[in-house]
């Protein structure tokens, strides 16, 4: 018995040790003022590692104590031994917080994509200004990560050991930078944060739900639903970006033709080939012009129904059939958080109708507009338009916004 409790005290020391190693980043990550996250940001982070890394601590010290009182009293050990191991889940709990967190600010200190990185966040918080009026708004971070996809890792949604994520973690590949389309991932991703503290997606599932019993195209409302998450997002790019949005999402979604029109019955994704037709029947609705079904064309053309089985051709034409009363609903949608404004209504809209883009586009291109004057997401909508116009080639878009999102991390460090 004796030695149980000597392993047990030698173990507990041990942890004790090991947390007392877990340094502030402030003391390990290297990185130049303009690539640095936000300071509310860094400092939300910092507050939660260091509040876990204490009760920890404190814990520790009397699960200690508390061995020394068992072993005098001649207590059966075995209880100490499950604490010990809470203990430890709750050290590893903080070891992954602190590696999510890692994750993020370790990059900043990378030539070049640690500057963007900071940029991307200024991006991002313009995708959520306009939730100002409705709600606070969480602060967040961007990070570059392999892979084909974006992703977010919502304020407010539960880390490792169940302690509420204090900022928003936006992942975003790093095969789309630098140019207009890393936006439209970027914002996106940022439109499942703003859907979230709009309570957008079960309020539209409710509705959709009740549209799937009472219609006779019962799939199609029952696909809309399946797909409301991703869809809210896609239209959450689009009343900020423009054509950016479509475009981006073009680029994530050139894939083979069999993807294009796979059915899963389990992903929350549109088939790629819905997903670019609800993207210009938005943008249609919300900026009527006839890029759209220029952008359309082109896309059957590239992927053409034919050669389609014909359950496939009946599925994917009962889905389109809604489409444009499906459209309706969405931006005309509102929830008790919204005080009364309609989805299409929160969108800086006016400012982003092509036309609009385009002039301000010439006005830059004349140097008697700095895009410095803009709100970062105009920036983008901006050249998303000019691109789709043909008006500015890839490389020089990529070299103007390289030199904006850095810009853009300066001003704000």
């Amino acid at each position: 018995m004796q030695y149980s409790f000597e392993y047990l005290n030698n173990e507990a020391r041990s942890l004790l040790a090991r947390l007392n190693q877990v340094k502030p980043f402030s003391m390990t990550m290297p990185m130049v003022k303009g690539a640095s996250i936000g300071k509310a940001a860094y400092k939300e982070v910092i507050a939660l590692l260091e509040r876990e890394k204490s009760v920890l601590r404190k814990g520790i010290n009397k699960f200690i104590e508390d061995l020394k009182e068992a072993e005098r009293l001649k207590i059966d050990e075995r209880h100490f031994q499950s604490r010990f191991t809470v203990l430890k889940i709750r050290f590893n709990n903080i070891l992954d917080q602190l590696d999510i967190f890692a994750d993020v600010l370790s990059q900043r200190g990378e030539y070049d994509v640690g500057i963007w990185a900071a940029g991307l966040d200024v991006l991002a918080e313009d995708g959520l200004k306009v939730l100002e009026p409705f709600t606070e708004i969480p602060n967040l971070m961007v990070y570059l990560d392999r892979g084909h996809g974006a992703a977010i890792r919502r304020a407010r949604t539960r880390l490792p050991g169940g302690v509420q994520n204090p900022v928003a973690i936006i992942q975003v590949p790093r095969e789309r930078m630098v140019g207009s389309g890393i936006a439209s991932s970027l914002i996106h991703e940022v439109g499942h944060q703003a859907a979230a503290l709009l309570d957008l997606v079960p309020s539209l599932s409710t509705v959709l739900a009740k549209k799937a019993t009472s219609s006779p195209d019962k799939l199609a409302w029952e696909y809309y639903n399946r797909c409301i998450s991703e869809i809210v997002s896609d239209v959450w790019a689009m009343g900020h970006l423009g054509i950016s949005a479509t475009l981006g999402l073009m680029g994530v979604v050139t894939l083979p033709r069999y993807f294009q029109f796979r059915l899963n019955v389990v992903d929350p994704h549109p088939t790629p080939y819905i997903r670019v037709q609800l993207s210009c029947a938005f943008g249609k609705q919300l900026y009527p012009h006839e890029q759209w079904d220029t952008l359309w064309e082109m896309w059957t053309r590239f992927y053409p129904k034919q050669g389609l089985d014909a359950a496939s051709v009946r599925i994917i034409s009962t889905i389109e059939k809604q489409i444009d009363p499906f459209v309706d609903l969405v931006i005309h949608h509102t929830t008790g958080k919204m005080q009364a404004k309609k989805l299409y209504e929160l969108f800086p809209l006016q400012k982003r109708e092509p036309r609009k883009l385009q002039a301000l586009y010439q006005l830059w291109r004349s140097k008697k507009l700095q895009l410095q004057s803009m709100p970062p997401t105009l920036v983008f909508a901006l050249f998303g338009q000019a691109k789709f116009d043909l008006a500015i080639g890839a490389e020089e878009e990529s070299q103007v916004l390289t030199q904006q999102l850095r810009r853009w991390a300066f001003e704000r460090n």
